[in-house]
């Protein structure tokens, strides 16, 4: 992982700048460079000798500046001497720093997100851009704040939101103009306590999100006899954790391809005296070892572009790409055929992901349950049972379509997630 080095190249002293301010500058360079992602970093050495307060404020300013990027650079670049000029990768991050504390943080003095950013610039490597950082956040923190037209483009909302208008211009195509204006402003916000859920007494269960709880909830609740369970894509936990607690009887198989991600799962289980009963191994789910055997219930929570979670996940939007759609949903493919290929009959699988693209979702279910012997079945009666014995304290009106559930950030509760529930046919053997 390469380290952002900070040392000045200039006779004019350096001044201070604030640890916080630091580590969210250094962390945004290696989320830039491709070097790291927010939720690690975040959590790693470049924050792990701050005080609480200035790991927050570290926190607020790489995810503020992450989920308002697309916004800001359109701001910054209004203000230069030659719009669309290339500015060095460090002068940018600097100036988005600066102008994220100007225009969404109001009790961060001026002064200070000024002069910081512009000693960033400066200790960076680049002392010519300073005075230029200095002059583009003056002309920010003066400016009057813009009015709102009557009528937006999608274009316009796209871009005053910080979503890629790519992006946008699909959900709208899908969902309509103003859910997908609810899912652009759902994902500027920071995530809040669970609304989704009713308050425990039950201190056991794990801290999770409200889209990966409510896929092992479902879970769990489709197959309540259950004996021989699969988590397919298990890591960081949370989910095998609640079909744990929920199905005490069951045999649970919970595996993922990365060790270091099953390590880390594994800690964490290890503080939760009901999922003694869970095995963990090392797997590829396309490739699971034949000795595994087949199961009565299994999750298949598949990895996907996560654009359901950006306003848990910002950076998601700078990464991904139009192209990148076809080669995820390959692999779910793979992922929903080989975990099929282990439900016992008369079994059930959820297929999940943490999506709003169809061609993750909706498409892969149809091109796959269309094979013989595999029926999808309804998910509304199994949302309403949680809804009557008081595991969700909303009803989730509007967010079943069809036989799936589709939860759309700002619409609906929570992150925005997909499920379908599938089943074997009771006379069909596992190939």
């Amino acid at each position: 992982m390469k380290t952002m080095k900070m040392k000045p190249h200039s006779t004019v002293a350096a001044k201070p700048i604030s640890p916080a301010r630091r580590a969210a500058f250094e962390i945004l360079a290696l989320i830039d460079d491709g070097s790291g992602n927010s939720d690690d970093l975040l959590h790693g050495r470049h924050t792990a000798a701050l005080s609480p307060e200035d790991r927050n404020l570290t926190t607020a300013l790489v995810l503020g500046v992450l989920r308002w990027q697309i916004a800001l650079d359109a701001q910054i670049q209004s203000l230069l001497d030659r719009p669309g000029q290339r500015l060095a990768e460090e002068v940018s991050i600097a100036l988005r720093l600066g102008a994220f504390q100007l225009l969404h943080l109001d009790r961060i003095p001026a002064h200070a997100a000024i002069n910081e950013s512009v000693e960033l610039a400066r200790t960076s490597g680049n002392p010519h851009a300073s005075g230029m950082v200095n002059a583009i956040l003056r002309k920010l923190a003066s400016a009057p704040a813009p009015g709102r037209p009557l009528y937006e483009s999608t274009a316009a909302f796209a871009a005053r939101l910080g979503h890629p208008l790519w992006m946008v211009e699909r959900w709208v195509s899908f969902y309509g103009r103003q859910a997908t204006l609810k899912i652009c402003e759902a994902g500027q916000q920071e995530p809040g306590e669970s609304i989704l859920f009713a308050e425990t007494a039950d201190a056991n269960l794990p801290q999770m999100d409200d889209g990966s709880r409510l896929v092992a909830e479902l879970t769990a609740t489709a197959s309540p006899e259950a004996q021989r369970v699969w988590d397919a894509c298990a890591a960081p936990g949370g989910k095998t954790l609640i079909l744990a607690c929920n199905l005490p009887h069951a045999r649970i198989l919970a595996t993922d391809v990365s060790s270091r991600r099953l390590d880390l799962m594994s800690a964490r289980l290890e503080h939760y005296p009901y999922a003694a009963h869970v095995e963990r191994s090392v797997a590829d789910a396309t490739s699971l070892p034949a000795d595994c055997g087949e199961f009565d219930l299994i999750l298949c929570d598949a990895p996907c572009s996560g654009t359901g979670t950006l306003a848990r996940n910002p950076e998601f939007r700078h990464r991904l790409k139009p192209q990148d759609l076809a080669r995820q949903a390959e692999r779910q493919r793979s992922l929903l055929t080989a975990a099929l290929d282990r439900l016992a009959p008369g079994g059930r699988l959820v297929y999940s992901t943490c999506s709003l693209e169809p061609e993750e979702c909706e498409q892969v279910v149809e091109s796959i349950a269309a094979k013989e012997g595999i029926n999808t079945l309804p998910v509304q009666p199994v949302v309403d049972h949680l809804y009557r014995t008081g595991v969700l304290r909303a009803s989730m009106d509007g967010a079943v379509k069809g036989n799936f559930l589709r939860t759309l950030p700002g619409t609906h509760p929570g992150d925005g997630f997909f499920a379908a529930l599938l089943q074997r046919e009771s006379g069909r053997s596992v190939r």
